[in-house]
């Protein structure tokens, strides 16, 4: 007869096979541990009947990332403080998706254009909401798209507000890829237009990401008044004429500033 696993030890579960087993592994030992118990690698061996020898590689790696941290004495490892930075990532990315909706709904009502909000992510823009155009010529939805700093509104409007190493670290792990004949690959060029985007609190993609489709976006704020989000209205270039940009660049900002007011920035 089996014995029985006792209540404090995991029953083997089927687990994929080759390079995702890591990473499966990996995150498992992350869910046993508690905000402030620490485990042994024999602990957490016992507990999620993994092998010892995985264990220790996977938990060397995710020390040497900061992800857990180890006491050296006593051998037991804890929750790094990497894991708390994402976690405050994540926590204001759901935080602003869920103050921004009502007003980025009333922004699409206004232009019946598609509307994007965005969280600057590994230097890169990541869209985490939209709400689309009725009209037949409209872009698709893109939750969960990447996409580069220097050639998007929504890159620019948090570019824009980065300090000069910041910048200079993106552009130089990043590159300034060309998207179109208008994206902007001179970085002196693209300077003197975040130096614009500073001065008039908005940014504009013209047709410098994808053929065909102009932007309008504008910073958002968090309670400490630093730049970690944006919106952006988009629109088919034929509905948007160049001339009418600073018109309609007033609502974008005007919501923008709502956003980061309802988060705690208080504007000056």
């Amino acid at each position: 007869m089996k014995n029985k696993v006792s209540q404090n030890q995991s029953s083997p579960t089927q687990e994929p096979s080759g390079a995702v087993k890591s990473v499966y592994r990996a995150i498992k030992i992350l869910e046993t541990f508690n905000a402030d118990e620490g485990m042994t690698v024999t602990e957490i061996s016992k507990r999620l009947c993994f092998p010892k020898s995985s264990v220790h590689q996977i938990l060397n790696t995710l020390t040497s990332e900061n992800i857990l941290k180890k006491n050296p004495v006593t051998n037991r490892y804890f929750l790094g403080v990497k894991l708390f930075i994402l976690g405050d990532k994540a926590r204001a990315n759901l935080e602003v998706r869920k103050v921004a909706e009502p007003l980025l709904k009333a922004l699409k009502e206004k232009f019946d254009e598609t509307v994007h909000l965005t969280v600057l992510d590994n230097d890169e823009v990541l869209y985490v909401e939209c709400f689309e155009s009725s009209k037949l010529l409209r872009p698709f939805q893109i939750i969960g798209y990447r996409a580069p700093l220097h050639c998007t509104a929504v890159g620019k409007a948090m570019m824009a507000f980065m300090n000069e190493q910041d910048i200079d670290r993106v552009i130089r792990t990043k590159g300034l890829k060309r998207f179109t004949k208008n994206t902007l690959t001179d970085e002196k060029r693209l300077m003197k237009d975040l130096i614009t985007v500073v001065a008039r609190g908005y940014s504009v993609d013209n047709v410098e990401h994808e053929q065909g489709v102009r932007c309008i976006g504008a910073p958002i704020r968090n309670h400490e008044g630093q730049v970690f989000a944006a919106v952006s209205v988009t629109w088919p270039s034929q509905r948007l004429q160049l001339s009418r940009i600073p018109k309609f660049a007033k609502t974008v900002i005007a919501t923008a500033n709502e956003i980061s007011q309802r988060l705690g920035y208080r504007m000056t």
